[in-house]
């Protein structure tokens, strides 16, 4: 997709479509007084008809109206002018694009983004809109032998700021949107692909390519004989069941200073989880292809710092296998000395994701990271206390959590803290060594974060648990790309 962003009035744009709002009550936006004027009150006079009130998620397509160089000129309903805030807005973006593609316009010209929005400047509107666009615009169909296509898909999409002024500030928010939405639709795509396709060697292949295609970029891939002399049990405890062998997956961005300490993204990448001899039950098994969205997210997010070459230190560390059950996999009741020489009985071998974890945080410390951020889907519980709505946010570090709240909440890909209290602790005792993998029942998305914790007390620690955010189920299932928008606003904002 081909983004522009121009000032201008709408009358003035010669183009296959303009787009611009309809309030309810039958108001019109700035930029649809400005076509009701050179239209000598076309557009009032439809709506007074009733063609069309202003409601949300209402459109309507009009050819030839008088006084416009364009082809068409869509409205799209936005609802009460003062209830726009960003959820309202990014639903109003999308059903643009959306009643945008039925029309076969080729190109367009959307004034949406001038929209008044409470506490939200121009960069912050083109940047979210240019990552709706692409989101809403977004297929997997490589795998299909017949796939469908648009009969004219659109090409081009210019967004509009009142004035030049805006101009340099909005291509630049224009090409971080840009930049996000890349590393969003690549996430997705290494999520979506099966696990027969999406193993551990074809992660690090993926890595491998990006560093080939970016120049900021080194990439080293471990392999398991390397792990195993650094002492990598837990993690290799989780491999040993699988056929497949496990890689840790090193991404460096290197923008800034040797000596400016690093951002260091650890993703969970279980290319498959049966669930290991504690085996899954079979309905939506399927789904656990998934269960490498935390790497996914680490590479996409590495992906779009080395896009826009962000002046930042960055490293993604992903830990990536297979959890499978044979007659090599770990048993209920094993125990493994990890990295950091902290033994681990496992309780429960579809418990695999922090074992996999901890090791890799251990690891991480060799480049003595500014802090350390953790991504994974890992824990039901997750998904039962907060739904899809929100990843789950602990840290030992306030300032940190902070960060990625704020962070969360600006890029509309929002987080929610729970409590990482010693109290919790204490559920992970084991009688045969310093830890269980599993708490028990009560608090399992807090248990599985205070298990990681003892791993990440020398720095500064984050955990996001995205089991029920990387994700859709039912009949719109696929990955969501979650939380890359979240990360990638984070790092920004570390930088301005």
């Amino acid at each position: 997709m081909d983004f522009n962003i121009k000032s201008g009035n709408p009358e003035k744009q010669r183009t296959a479509c303009v787009i611009v709002g309809i309030f309810d009550s039958r108001r019109l936006s700035p930029a649809a007084k400005a076509i009701d004027a050179v239209s000598k009150k076309y557009l009032s006079n439809l709506i007074r008809r009733g063609d069309m009130d202003g409601k949300k998620d209402q459109y309507l397509l009009l050819h030839n109206v008088p006084g416009m160089i364009a082809d068409r000129v869509l409205l799209i309903g936005c609802g009460k002018e003062r209830e726009i805030n960003d959820k309202a807005y990014l639903r109003i973006i999308a059903n643009s694009v959306r009643a945008l593609k039925e029309t076969g316009a080729l190109e367009a010209v959307n004034y949406l983004s001038e929209l008044t929005i409470k506490g939200r400047d121009h960069c912050w509107k083109v940047r979210e809109a240019v990552k709706v666009t692409e989101h809403i615009l977004y297929e997997f169909n490589e795998l299909k032998s017949k796939k469908k296509k648009n009969r004219r898909p659109l090409r081009k999409l210019t967004f509009t700021v009142p004035t030049r002024r805006e101009l340099p500030e909005s291509e630049q928010a224009m090409n971080e949107g840009r930049a996000i939405a890349n590393g969003i639709r690549l996430t997705r795509d290494l999520a979506n692909r099966p696990a027969n396709i999406c193993t551990p060697a074809y992660l690090a292949e993926q890595a491998t390519s990006l560093a080939k295609t970016y120049r900021s970029l080194s990439v080293n891939v471990l392999d398991e004989a390397e792990m195993k002399k650094l002492g990598m049990n837990s993690l290799l405890s989780v491999s040993q069941g699988s056929e497949e062998p496990a890689k840790l997956i090193i991404l460096e961005h290197k923008g800034s200073k040797k000596t400016q300490k690093p951002i260091v993204l650890v993703g969970k990448g279980v290319t498959f989880d049966t669930g290991g001899i504690s085996i899954k039950p079979s309905p939506a098994m399927d789904e656990m292809k998934y269960d490498m969205c935390g790497a996914a997210s680490v590479i996409g997010t590495v992906s779009a710092v080395a896009e826009l070459n962000l002046p930042i230190n960055v490293v993604g560390v992903v830990p990536t296998t297979e959890n499978m059950p044979s007659g090599t996999a770990t048993k209920p009741g094993d125990i493994f000395t990890s990295m950091s020489g902290l033994t681990v009985e496992v309780l429960n071998t579809d418990a695999e994701g922090r074992l996999i974890l901890c090791d890799a945080i251990t690891y991480s410390e060799r480049f003595n990271p500014a802090v350390i951020i953790d991504i994974a889907t890992l824990t039901g519980a997750c998904v039962i206390a907060l739904g899809k709505h929100a990843s789950g946010l602990m840290s030992n570090h306030n300032p940190l959590a902070r960060d990625l709240l704020n962070a969360g909440e600006e890029a509309c890909d929002r987080a929610w803290q729970l409590p990482l209290w010693n109290d919790y602790q204490q559920q992970l005792n084991s009688p045969f060594a310093d830890m269980a993998n599993i708490g028990g029942r009560e608090a399992g998305t807090i248990t599985a974060a205070c298990f990681l914790s003892r791993f990440a007390e020398k720095y500064h620690w984050a955990h996001l648990d995205i089991a029920g955010t990387a994700w859709l189920s039912g009949s719109k299932k696929g990955a969501t790309g979650r939380p890359v928008s979240l990360l990638m606003q984070y790092i920004l904002n570390q930088i301005k």
